[in-house]
């Protein structure tokens, strides 16, 4: 790999990256899928919002069944991690994977993003078991009715908790290991809302059977809660980027332009990496316009 440049570098595994990976087969593309085994999507017990499976599918089986569908059109995914890119003097990228170098003419990055997450124990199995969530939009339908309590502070915890008053009426926010100091106006919202508040920290956190109950320092008074959804953000995965100075919004995330270029000719971004709604759908959408103008790019025709 480290002698002709390849067609593209695609960085990610995830349903974007594999979208990616799909389509770049069937365009008879020489390509490569770098991926670290640590998208999101592996996480999900079970989503119920995607297209084509009315009764859910698992996260990790949908990675599954499109790794294979890529591989049945000749797609190589190898593991591994690309540390770093920089670009060489004839234009191309070059990708530190491990101790060997990867060069590609294009460059497609879709590395996701990582979950800020709350200091829970176990706190990578509450999220297997669906008792930690991060996304209202794919699975509020699911806890209709349910208690809930939603970590979080300032317009983005209580922006999740709003959103999550259309599917029940029992909504609390709270902070584990800080005061949650709401303001005024956030106060008067979540009055209206009927949403209540707990202003202090947790003491501890306890993942017992189907329930996650809180403990509050001052009064040692036991909240239990049917799901927890945490508020707190993520952390785009960008840093293997950094020699390309590549433009980013003020959360991190790339900025793209149309079919998804960014500032850095040659470089595509797809998927959760870029500003935008972290679904599924949007990630293959992403892949699709990418893959395709990649493919144009080659052939001269973009």
């Amino acid at each position: 790999m480290a002698g002709n440049a390849l067609d593209c570098l695609v960085i990610g595994g995830g349903p974007a990256g594999l979208t990616a990976a799909i389509y770049l087969a069937r365009y008879k593309r020489r390509f490569l899928v770098v991926d670290a085994g640590e998208s999101r999507c592996s996480l999900i017990p079970t989503s119920h919002n995607h297209s084509g499976f009315p009764d859910g599918i698992n996260g990790f089986e949908l990675l599954d069944r499109m790794a294979t569908q890529a591989k049945k059109y000749g797609a190589s995914i190898d593991k591994g991690r690309v540390n770093q890119v920089h670009r060489a003097p004839d234009g191309n990228f070059v990708a530190i994977v491990g101790s060997h170098e990867v060069r590609a003419k294009t460059l497609l990055v879709a590395t996701g993003v990582i979950d800020l997450e709350p200091d829970l124990p176990e706190v990578e199995n509450a999220v297997r078991r669906g008792l930690m969530r991060h996304c209202g939009i794919c699975d509020g339908y699911e806890i209709s009715g349910h208690k809930i309590g939603v970590i979080g502070h300032g317009e983005q915890g209580l922006g999740e908790a709003l959103f999550l008053r259309n599917y029940t009426d029992d909504i609390t926010l709270l902070s584990l290991d800080e005061e949650l100091h709401p303001t005024p106006e956030h106060k008067r919202q979540m009055e209206e809302a009927g949403i209540k508040g707990i202003e202090g920290p947790m003491a501890r956190v306890i993942i017992d059977g189907d329930r996650i109950e809180a403990l509050e320092t001052e009064n040692g008074e036991i909240h239990a809660f049917d799901t927890l959804y945490s508020a707190l953000g993520t952390l785009p995965r960008t840093e293997c980027l950094a020699p390309l100075q590549v433009e980013c919004n003020d959360y991190g995330c790339v900025r793209v332009a149309d079919h998804q270029r960014c500032n850095v000719d040659g470089l595509f971004a797809i998927g959760d990496v870029v500003e935008g709604l972290h679904q599924i759908s949007i990630a293959m959408g992403h892949a699709a316009i990418a893959s395709t103008a990649i493919h144009n790019r080659l052939r001269g025709r973009a």
